[in-house]
C-alpha cells in the first residue's frame, strides 16, 4: 500500500471518529426533532409522489425498473412478469426496494386491487431521528437517504419506522448495509429527472410532483369521482406526513398500510432516547469504540482483497 493510501485512510479514520463523537454527544443534548427546521412550507415544496390505486394494473414493471436502476440483481425482466408472487405477502427487502401486493375489496370478494409499497419517506423520519450516527439523514428535496460508510448496524432504523421498511444485509458477514428505496436521489437531482419506477408506470399510477401539489391533484380526483374513491389521502397526516401519498377505493384498513395518527414518530422515539440517556455517558465511548471495530473491519477486508490482487 502506498503512503497517499495510508494518509487517506488515517484521515478517514479521524473523520470518522470526529462523525461518532459528535452523534454520540447529540444524545445528551435536549430533545430537539431532527426534522423540526423544516417549516409547513417547506415541506409542501418536497418531491412526492402519489400513487393511485383503482388504476395500478399490477404489472410489477415498476419493481424491475427498480431493480435495474439500483443494481440489485441480475435477474431478466421476465422473472418480474409473473404474477403468482400475489398469492403470499412480500415486504421490501435488501434486494428488493420496492414490492407489489395484492389486496381484496371486503364487499366484492372477486374484486381485486394491487398497491406499490416502499420507503414513504417522511417529513420527519422516524428512522433518521433513531439513527445515533448520522447515517440516515433527511435531504431538503424530500428523500431519506442513507450513507453506508457512518452505519455501525445497530438497526435501531428497522426498529423506528412505523412502515417496516428499511432490511438488512445479514447474509453480508464482512459489510451489511440497512437497504431502503433510495426515491432514485440521483436522478431527481437532475433537472427533469423523475424516480425510475414512476417513469416506467404504463398506467400513470405513480405521479411525480411536489407534495403540495399532488395533494391537490388527490383531493381533485376523489371530488371529482366520489364513487370511485375513499374520502381519504394516506400519507397527508399520518406520522406527521410522507412523502408517498396513496388514494385508492377503500378504506385504508383494509390494505397493508398502518393505522397511524398524525403525530410525527420522533417526537415519541426522541423523548424516549432523550431519557435513557440523560444521565447516561457511557455510550459515548461504546459507540465511538463500535464504530471504531466496524471500520477497522471494513479496511481490513479492502487490505486482504489488495493482497489478493498482488
Amino acid at each position: 500500500m502506498n503512503g497517499k493510501q495510508i494518509t487517506g485512510m488515517g484521515s478517514g479514520r479521524r473523520e470518522f471518529c470526529q462523525s461518532v463523537l459528535t452523534a454520540s454527544a447529540s444524545l445528551l443534548a435536549p430533545a430537539v426533532s431532527v426534522a423540526a427546521d423544516a417549516t409547513e412550507a417547506e415541506c409542501d415544496r418536497q418531491l412526492a409522489v402519489l400513487v393511485d390505486t383503482t388504476i395500478c394494473i399490477g404489472c410489477r414493471k415498476c419493481e424491475w425498473a427498480c431493480n435495474q436502476e439500483n443494481r440489485l440483481s441480475h435477474r431478466p425482466r421476465e422473472d418480474f412478469e409473473d404474477k403468482s408472487v400475489y398469492s403470499r405477502h412480500r415486504r421490501p427487502e435488501w434486494d428488493a426496494f420496492t414490492v407489489v401486493n395484492e389486496f381484496a375489496d371486503p364487499h366484492k370478494s372477486d374484486k381485486k386491487y394491487t398497491m406499490k409499497i416502499q420507503c414513504m419517506h417522511c417529513l420527519k423520519p422516524a428512522c433518521v431521528s433513531a439513527c445515533i450516527v448520522g447515517a440516515l439523514t433527511k435531504d431538503r428535496q424530500g428523500p431519506v437517504v442513507y450513507d453506508a460508510w457512518k452505519c455501525i448496524g445497530c438497526r435501531y432504523c428497522l426498529i423506528a419506522c412505523p412502515f417496516q421498511i428499511p432490511a438488512y444485509e445479514y447474509h453480508n458477514a464482512v459489510d451489511p448495509q440497512v437497504r431502503k428505496c433510495t426515491f432514485c436521489i440521483k436522478r431527481i437531482k437532475q433537472t427533469g429527472g423523475v424516480p425510475a419506477c414512476v417513469e416506467i408506470c404504463p398506467n400513470e399510477a405513480l405521479t411525480f410532483g411536489t407534495r403540495a401539489e399532488l395533494l391537490d391533484a388527490a383531493r381533485v380526483r376523489i371530488n371529482g369521482a366520489p364513487d370511485r374513491y375513499a374520502d381519504h389521502v394516506y400519507g397527508e397526516h399520518e406520522a406527521g406526513g410522507t412523502g408517498w401519498l396513496y388514494i385508492g377505493p377503500l378504506d385504508f384498513k383494509y390494505t397493508e398500510l398502518p393505522i397511524l395518527g398524525s403525530g410525527p414518530i420522533p417526537e415519541f422515539t426522541e423523548s424516549i432516547q432523550h431519557g435513557i440517556f440523560k444521565s447516561f455517558v457511557p455510550p459515548l465511548a461504546l459507540y465511538g469504540l463500535l464504530g471504531l471495530i466496524m471500520h477497522a473491519v471494513r479496511n481490513g477486508g479492502s487490505d486482504q482483497e489488495t493482497n489478493h490482487g498482488h
